[in-house]
């Protein structure tokens, strides 16, 4: 099926030179990251994790929300998501894809990374995140491609499938779960120490993956000749809508908890995100445009009026997408290590140079994705023909 993926448009060999370009500016500028170190970055003695982090750990959910595409089908035979289970899959190898690029170019020298593998240490989380983003990845590829091979031929996919489908239901929980215990398993961090940090970043998963599927779905609609369907694409909205709100309500549990136990721990980091502190407060603006986001995704999504118009389906969406980014990417990774345990407010501001290596690996993550979708789609097309 790989023949499928150079068959294409002008304007579709316009895109993926596009993005192309755009992976290869960014290589060019983490070959002087490579060279310089990472004090291009504005990362500090304080704040060891930054944007590459940040953006690691929001692709994590935005992979693992792939899971409300298979489970729903495979899982209790829901016919309808036959059209798109296939697109949430891919959607998630290329996510990991992302993370684990993000993960290479966090590392000053990215051939510590074996290490993990030469030096294995099971008390480590960061082992069991290792093993369980390369085991979704490899899981996703095989099931993906082999369940969308026999579409093409037009039989059922073969029954060795179905332990591995199983499997990437809670594999795809557990990828998450290991990677928000990455943060609450550090005791000096108050903002990270808490019991529902998991529970919080799946329900973010499950709104801002769906959320993006849904709005890479209603493109597909439109560039090509595949319609994902319309009750599908309402199917998601309304995970995304009830996803999105346990996650604002899980938001103010942690900020019921904190202000009224008054623990300074706690405390302290919502006042620098929110208000500011000790006259620093660079992240106050995104976070209450994150709020505003999530809030107007909620308004939109919830009310059936608002979610089965195409137009404001798609604001909806994409406000649930961006208010999940800032509060997970950028508010939970500088949230955590500012102030740091000393209560001292050294603020951290991602330079020109690092966020140039991130929309470089954002282009060659969407490169990965345009390849796959490019297959999947031709494949449909194929089998509707």
């Amino acid at each position: 099926m790989l023949e499928l993926a150079v068959k294409g448009s002008k304007r579709y060999y316009g895109w993926m030179a596009l993005l192309l370009g755009i992976a290869g500016v960014g290589f060019l500028v983490y070959l002087k990251q490579l060279d310089f170190g990472l004090g291009i970055t504005g990362m500090s003695r304080d704040v060891s994790w930054g944007f590459y982090i940040a953006n690691f750990t929001f692709l994590v959910g935005v992979a693992a929300g792939g899971v409300m595409v298979v489970l729903p089908y495979y899982l209790h035979d829901y016919k309808a998501y036959g059209k798109v289970t296939i697109l949430g899959e891919f959607l998630a190898i290329a996510s990991v894809v992302m993370c684990i690029t993000f993960i290479l170019v966090d590392l000053g020298q990215p051939m510590r990374v074996m290490n993990v593998l030469l030096y294995p240490s099971p008390n480590s989380v960061l082992f069991w995140d290792t093993i369980v983003l390369n085991g979704y990845l490899f899981l996703n590829l095989v099931i993906g491609w082999n369940v969308l091979e026999a579409e093409r031929n037009g039989v059922h996919y073969q029954n060795w499938l179905k332990p591995l489908i199983y499997i990437s239901i809670p594999w795809a929980v557990s990828i998450h779960t290991v990677t928000a215990y990455l943060y609450c398993g550090l005791p000096g961090r108050g903002f990270w120490l808490t019991a529902i940090l998991a529970p919080r970043f799946l329900s973010s998963a499950f709104a801002s993956g769906p959320a993006l599927l849904i709005l890479l779905c209603l493109v597909i609609r439109r560039v090509t000749n595949f319609d994902p369907g319309w009750k599908q694409i309402q199917s998601l909205a309304v995970t995304v809508a009830y996803a999105i709100c346990i996650n604002v309500f899980f938001l103010l549990c942690e900020v019921f908890v904190a202000f009224y136990s008054q623990i300074p721990e706690h405390v302290d980091h919502l006042l620098y995100l929110f208000v500011g502190l000790q006259g620093k407060g660079a992240y106050v603006p995104w976070m209450w445009t994150s709020m505003a986001l999530m809030v107007a995704g909620i308004i939109l999504l919830v009310n059936p009026i608002t979610r089965k118009n195409e137009l404001t389906l798609i604001v909806g969406c994409i406000c649930v997408f961006f208010g999940c980014w800032i509060d997970k990417g950028l508010g939970m990774i500088s949230g955590g290590f500012v102030p740091n345990p000393l209560h001292e407010v050294n603020e951290y501001i991602p330079t020109l140079l690092e966020g140039m290596i991130t929309i470089g690996v954002y282009a060659l993550g969407f490169f990965v994705l345009t390849i796959l979708f490019k297959i999947a789609v031709s494949v449909k097309e194929e089998v509707r023909a």
